[in-house]
């Protein structure tokens, strides 16, 4: 592949050079373009080999083609290639070999064309002087290096690391579109800091106020009540969120703007439960159950921010939530289907009670009315739309106000509106909604937030309340949960390969052994599931979703501990019992579950043993 030569200066790198011209009116450039097509031969005889076209249109589409010419054989996707290569080359870095190099239209201003000329070394002054002659602006070299810079996507200065004058810095060039790419760098920033608000609002939405698929197993909950499941978690839930199939849920979306909702359970016994209350940030600001109330019946005061009054006597203040909207997410141990009607009984005296109806025979409103969010296919600026009215509905604290100064200047803020923005903050409002989303699934997916030990990944201490770590709070907590526990409630170890480092794949068989010493180390109980790529269980003609320390006629190792295989077929019928089928092809992985956990787990310091795959 040719590298380049900057228009400016002509300095040779390989045995091409590329010359860059801008138009900032698109029908001068088109003007222009026509008599460089007339100039055919002119052209051939010059050591043109190709010309590379970027047009941005009014609405900020960017098209990439290449100029017909006599003798030219490549087309805009080779030329796209070439040049790309070209700029990185100049800027001393290197891209994604796939990246395209349409993306640098994104640096046009709106109806804008660039013509990105491919010529011998010698001959680069003459087209320089060329593209003069017809209205062009010509780039220099620093233009050039800037561009192939952004391209790979590094900064300019500093590329090895040293450090550079900032009296050397040159100035931008005129043709970058300065609050386009400046909306796009914030707005990927803003996307980060508000993706939880408006996944939540989506989820809260599609629980309350959307008829379910299957109410035995989709949440239904009417704003301040709960909804209960039925049966255990399996295939037919699609929401995301990687749910459990090991406890039976009780959901709530809970409204504290305008008073104090107390939560009520009756004596647990012995059995696993836990209330999870998350904030609309995803984070948690308390947990009611086993572990931290006792399993005595109780009654708890949900509270919103700001509420100082008194409340009834026999009911316990916990800490406030942050955010006048909640989640509720309740989880119950079931031991198996013939264990479901007692743990029903039980749900059915779980009580949300507002303030004002305590000590009343009165039954809480049904409300189904809650914001509905703007779907992208509706209208490309929808989330933010979202975001600013959850940020609205759900101030942001004191402590973020610098950050929301800036946000605010590209219309992202309580109660802002986006559509007075101009038309290129909202261009790229879009443009950094697309790679902000593409950006949170890779975090995700990349374990960087995560300890790995023999291929699991281990949770940062903090999960559940990651608070200002922005990135980890928005990829790694609302995105692959909707919320998480706190790790002394629960640590879900997640895997995406097997003992040889490669990805998990239905082609394959696996087992994970158990050790009679090494089993994981809990004050609950454990389990392992599958899931697809979509964070939903995997249906299978089992209907097994998990299998761990409680399931029905799981065989133990000589030394107490156990072999689970993992495979698509059966493994036969004598090793059935141990079984969790996976799919027979696309991407899976898996989430091991210890409810409290011993410290050596929430430390990373016990060694959960690797998939190995065996054929």
């Amino acid at each position: 592949m040719a590298s380049a030569v900057a228009g400016g200066t002509g300095t040779s790198i390989s045995d091409q050079a590329v010359v860059a011209g801008v138009f900032s009116d698109h029908s001068a450039g088109m003007a222009a373009l026509e008599k460089l097509q007339a100039m055919g031969a002119q052209l051939g005889e010059a050591g043109v080999s190709g010309v590379l076209i970027l047009a941005k249109d009014a609405d900020g589409r960017v098209e990439a083609r290449a100029a017909e010419l006599p003798g030219a054989s490549e087309g805009a996707e080779e030329l796209e290639k070439r040049t790309i290569a070209a700029l990185e080359s100049m800027a001393g870095v290197q891209g994604h070999p796939d990246a395209p190099a349409a993306e640098l239209g994104h640096a046009l201003r709106p109806g804008a064309i660039a013509l990105a000329v491919f010529v011998s070394p010698d001959r680069a002054a003459v087209v320089r002087m060329g593209l003069q002659n017809i209205g062009a602006q010509v780039l220099s070299d620093d233009d050039l290096r800037r561009i192939g810079a952004g391209a790979a996507g590094v900064a300019t200065t500093g590329l090895q690391g040293g450090e550079t004058d900032q009296g050397s810095v040159p100035a931008p060039s005129p043709v970058f579109d300065w609050q386009g790419e400046y909306t796009y760098s914030l707005g990927v920033q803003a996307l980060i800091y508000g993706f939880p608000y408006v996944y939540g609002a989506q989820t809260r939405h599609k629980w309350v106020a959307q008829a379910p698929s299957d109410p035995e197993v989709v949440p239904h909950p009417a704003v301040n009540r709960f909804w209960h499941a039925a049966r255990v978690t399996d295939a037919t839930w699609r929401d995301g969120g990687c749910p459990n199939n090991d406890t039976l849920y009780s959901l709530s979306w809970v409204d504290l703007s305008q008073e104090p909702v107390i939560l009520s359970h009756p004596d647990m016994g012995d059995r696993y439960f836990t209330f999870q209350l998350a904030a609309m940030t995803s984070d948690n600001f308390d947990d009611v159950g086993r572990r931290t109330t006792g399993s005595k019946a109780g009654h708890f005061a949900l509270v919103g921010p700001g509420w100082t009054g008194e409340l009834p006597d026999g009911v316990r203040r916990i800490e406030p939530s942050p955010t006048p909207w909640i989640l509720v997410a309740g989880r119950t141990l079931v031991d198996g289907d013939d264990d479901v009607p007692t743990v029903r009984a039980l749900q059915q005296q779980y009580q949300l009670t507002p303030l004002s109806l305590w000590g009343t025979d009165r039954e809480v409103p049904e409300r189904r009315e809650v914001f509905k969010p703007i779907a992208l296919a509706q209208d490309p600026l929808g989330p933010w739309k979202t975001l600013n009215a959850m940020l609205a509905e759900n101030p942001p604290p004191p402590e973020h106000a610098v950050m929301l100064k800036q946000f605010a200047t590209i219309g992202i803020g309580p109660g802002l509106d986006v559509d007075a923005q101009p038309d290129t903050v909202k261009e790229n409002l879009v443009r950094a909604l697309g790679a902000g989303m593409q950006l949170l699934k890779q975090h995700f997916l990349s374990g960087s937030w995560a300890t790995v030990v023999n291929g699991w990944r281990y949770p940062p201490a903090n999960e559940g309340r990651f608070g200002d770590e922005l990135l980890y709070r928005a990829a790694d907590q609302s995105l692959a949960g909707i919320v998480a526990n706190d790790p002394e409630e629960a640590v879900y170890l997640v895997n995406f390969s097997d003992d040889n480092g490669a990805k998990f794949s239905g082609d394959s068989r696996y087992e994970l052994q158990f050790a009679g010493d090494n089993l994981p180390p809990v004050d609950a109980f454990w389990s392992l599931t599958m899931y697809a790529a979509d964070y939903n269980l995997v249906a299978n003609p089992a209907n097994r979703y998990s299998i761990g320390d409680r399931t029905p006629g799981v065989a133990k190792d000589a030394d107490g501990g156990m072999t689970l295989s993992i495979q698509a077929a059966s493994p036969g019928t004598d090793k059935e019992a141990n079984w969790l089928p996976c799919p027979a092809e696309g991407t899976w992985f898996l989430i091991l579950r210890m409810y409290q956990p011993h410290d050596e787990v929430i430390q990373a310091t016990w060694r959960c043993p690797a998939v190995r795959n065996v054929g």
